[in-house]
């Protein structure tokens, strides 16, 4: 492993550690793919907290929209397989729906989410599990209705479960298999993954790691159920790890022919359609496309009641990120980025160089988290560069301060002008050479966060 992503790596664990607890999310699970194999896998917190159950790397968890992935991927194949082609019309394989305005959408417009179908129908609280998921004859019924054709076809990005339902349909139809079969057998199977399927396995409940609900709306939250999402599993219905999701996102890099040609994933990985204002982001055929700082990315999030997840793949560099987390409000978008944020930061070309003034100088002995009354920072080794930080932002590598080793002080040689530049922090090592207090910069002094303690009430000595 190189050595900038070894530090990355350590400084992410750390980061993520922080940030399960600071964000309150009751879990959270997440793995790395890198140089051709599972570079990092961790979990952190509980995936039961009314049982105390610690999260583990191998628990399960809904990983919902990823779900319109794996449908992607298997209409791209029955494509190759010449089984149906992308500009065929649904009705052409669901012939329930013939002379219906849905029917006449074609299967590319509903894998682009551009076939103007509604998101979830006029009664979707299936999804707050007031009602049960559709079944077959259920969804059939929504897709009958004249008012499912929202807007024209090719209109607009708009996306539609509704819609990817329909395309599990479509699967069904040309394979001659149901859909949870196909894909098991097609491509769960094919990857030798046992952390991934397609629907709900009541066979292993106790692997699931619980949902919550929100703290937006109730100062705690609260579990909730695992459910069959029964027709609709081919836009959300899927479960998974995020060791066995890396190792299947990594399928789709160019030159892996396990499941798909480079074709048909340079088709899926095309962005068609801007998804709303900004024009980075995009969707392509089961598959979201953006950008991290400067990187191409694709990949998926998915929204379960009490899960929400978030992978992200750089197909040049052959990375590849999963953060799944067991919170209706997890904030799994943000910690994904972080690790390519981290990377990039390592990667700079105007980071510069840490001149270490004197060969006693270790610089990892300087690193570690700080606490005073107004907050946290982190003295992290990143790129051969050691950076002060704070671990509460929203992005790990915004505008940290880079520092310059002297003696047992770090000198702020960067950052904006608010962070104390050219000042140093100075550190106070122990007998056994761990640091015991930093006095800042700004001329506070911080303690180790493991022993940093807040007395019944802040007040004068």
């Amino acid at each position: 492993m190189t050595q900038n992503l070894t530090e990355v790596l350590a400084y992410y664990d750390s980061w993520l550690a922080f940030n399960q607890r600071f964000q309150r999310v009751p879990g959270v699970q997440v793995a790395v793919y890198a140089e051709d194999a599972i570079a990092f896998s961790a979990a952190y917190g509980q995936a039961d907290v009314e049982n105390a159950v610690p999260l583990t790397e191998q628990h399960l968890f809904r990983i919902a929209s990823h779900s319109k992935t794996f449908t992607g991927t298997a209409v791209l194949q029955l494509v190759e397989q010449g089984r149906l082609r992308l500009d065929d019309k649904v009705s052409q394989h669901v012939t329930e729906i013939v002379g219906t305005p849905v029917g006449e959408r074609t299967v590319r417009e509903l894998l682009a989410h551009a076939g103007g179908v509604t998101r979830d129908g006029l009664a979707a609280d299936w999804w707050q599990l007031v009602t049960s998921f559709p079944d077959r004859d259920e969804l059939l019924a929504v897709l009958r209705d004249e008012s499912t054709a929202v807007i024209p076809e090719n209109d607009r990005f708009k996306y539609s479960n509704i819609g990817y339902g329909l395309l599990g349909l479509v699967i069904e139809a040309a394979s001659g298999t149901p859909y949870n079969a196909y894909v098991q057998t097609s491509i769960v199977d094919k990857l030798g993954l046992s952390g991934l399927g397609p629907e709900l396995d009541p066979s292993r409940l106790t692997e699931y790691a619980a949902g919550y609900s929100a703290l937006s709306y109730a100062e705690r939250r609260v579990p909730i159920d695992h459910v069959d999402t029964r027709a609709l599993a081919s836009a959300t219905g899927f479960f998974g790890n995020a060791r066995d999701l890396v190792t299947y996102f990594s399928a789709h890099l160019p030159g892996d022919d396990r499941l798909l040609t480079d074709k048909s994933k340079r088709e899926m990985q095309h962005g068609l359609w801007t998804t709303g204002s900004d024009e980075k982001a995009r969707y392509g055929l089961g598959l979201a496309v953006t950008k991290v700082g400067d990187r191409n990315v694709f990949g998926h999030g998915g929204g379960y009641p009490g899960h929400i997840t978030r992978t992200l793949v750089d197909p040049d560099q052959r990375l590849v990120v999963a953060v799944l987390t067991n919170a209706i409000d997890g904030p799994a978008s943000q910690l994904a980025e972080g690790f390519f944020r981290l990377l990039d930061l390592a990667e700079s070309k105007d980071r510069g160089e840490s001149k270490d003034r004197g060969a006693e100088n270790d610089l990892a002995r300087f690193t570690g988290r700080f606490a005073n009354l107004w907050g946290v920072t982190d003295f992290a080794l990143i790129g051969g560069r050691l950076y002060a930080t704070d671990p509460a932002g929203a992005n790990p590598a915004d505008d940290p301060q880079p520092l310059e080793a002297d003696g047992d002080a770090l000198r702020v040689t960067g950052g904006n002008g608010y962070g104390s530049y050219g000042e140093s922090y100075r550190f106070v090592f122990d007998a056994n050479g761990a640091v015991a207090k930093v006095h800042g910069s700004s001329g506070l002094t911080s303690y180790p966060i493991d022993t940093f303690t807040l007395p019944d009430r802040v007040t004068t000595n």
